[in-house]
């Protein structure tokens, strides 16, 4: 059976932000940002107009009694994350009393471990797939929330004949990055339909801009990634979709996740709920105000449109949030699956593990 013919919704990251000079953290003054007093909430739900519920598991809408100064560690580009990026223009930050500045990461995931690790930063939004394998190694970092689903791609030739993950066998993938997400998830994929992700497919590496080459000229069968290269290259009729991260067990399961240092998850557990339920709440607003997000986040995008950005956000699961004990659960079959194609070590204990850096901050 061929696994797009499942498919009704289609992925995004755009992990496609160019990495940043020296010093590769830079923090945006607030000056930048439409001041939050503009945009007060008519109350304490979700959306911005008011009278919707805290994102599930969150509880009661909390706010801090004293204001909150927290850095945010963030991807400014990445399409998926337009919600948290134009949160300060909705105030979904200042009605819980924080006063959160961004700081742009670019792509650099050990970069932005490091600074929640190290306390440059307090937080981060960045992907679970990205994220384990550094968080393997003892980074001192607790994740608080998945914040949605739908960031991958698996893209084939629109008139090439492979039909079927099965179809890969022997085949050759472009990637524009040996750990990316996308190559950690689809080798998870390719496993669990019987292709070998390490001895019976040849991963090759393009520039993000070339994989649609690569893909025309038959250099590769397939290519993996994040949009919107890769929702271009559909819309452009020169690839169709084999897959991605909202199939099969992964229709709900989140793909991106909020990290806080360990010392912060520790000590100031209200704060952190508090900055957690912020960043749902913006993505909450994103599934009904996708044209609103897309326009104020045309501010920060990279050689993109309001109309393509609704597009990409009308593929997310955004509203589909994991804290808690789901959340926990959701990093153990992760940590599981990346057990199975050699990326987490064969001793790690799944379960102890994601317990282990996730924090349930809202019990």
């Amino acid at each position: 059976m061929a696994v797009f013919d499942q498919l009704s919704r289609r992925r995004v990251l755009s992990l496609a932000g160019a990495a940043l000079a020296s010093p590769l953290l830079l923090s945006l003054p607030r000056g930048v940002w439409a001041a939050d007093e503009h945009a007060e909430h008519a109350g304490h739900g979700a959306d911005a107009s008011g009278g919707a519920s805290e994102p599930a598991g969150t509880g009661e809408f909390i706010r801090l009694d004293q204001p909150r100064a927290l850095k945010l560690a963030i991807n400014l580009n990445a399409v998926c994350l337009a919600p948290v990026v134009i949160a300060h223009g909705q105030g979904f930050f200042n009605k819980h009393n924080l006063d959160v500045e961004l700081v742009n990461f670019g792509n650099s995931t050990e970069v932005l471990l490091e600074a929640i690790a190290t306390g440059k930063a307090d937080a981060g939004i960045g992907m679970a797939l990205r994220w384990l394998k550094a968080l393997e190694q003892g980074f001192d970092v607790k994740l608080t929330a998945g914040t949605h689903g739908g960031c991958l791609r698996l893209l084939t030739a629109a008139s090439g004949n492979v039909k079927t993950l099965e179809d890969l066998k022997g085949k050759a993938i472009g990637v524009t990055d040996m750990a990316s997400p996308d190559r950690n998830f689809f080798s998870i994929l390719l496993k669990k339909h019987g292709v070998d992700p390490v001895r019976d497919v040849e991963w090759r590496l393009y520039p993000a801009d070339l994989l649609g080459t690569a893909l025309e000229r038959g250099e590769v069968q397939a290519v993996s990634g994040s949009d919107p290269f890769m929702y271009r290259l559909i819309n452009a009729g020169k690839a169709r979709e084999l897959s991605s991260n909202l199939v099969e067990d992964y229709a709900n399961l989140s793909c991106c996740v909020v990290g806080v240092t360990g010392k912060l998850a520790r000590d100031d557990r209200r704060a952190v709920a508090a900055l957690t339920q912020a960043i749902l709440e913006a993505h909450d607003y994103s599934v009904k105000h996708p044209e609103e997000v897309a326009k104020g986040f045309q501010a920060y995008a990279l050689n993109t449109t309001t109309e393509e950005v609704v597009a990409i956000l009308h593929d997310h699961t955004h509203g589909h949030h994991a804290v808690g004990a789901a959340l926990t659960a959701e990093i153990a079959t992760y940590v599981r699956d990346l057990k199975t194609v050699e990326v987490i070590r064969q001793s790690t204990d799944a379960n102890a593990f994601a317990a282990e850096i996730t924090a349930d901050v809202f019990s």
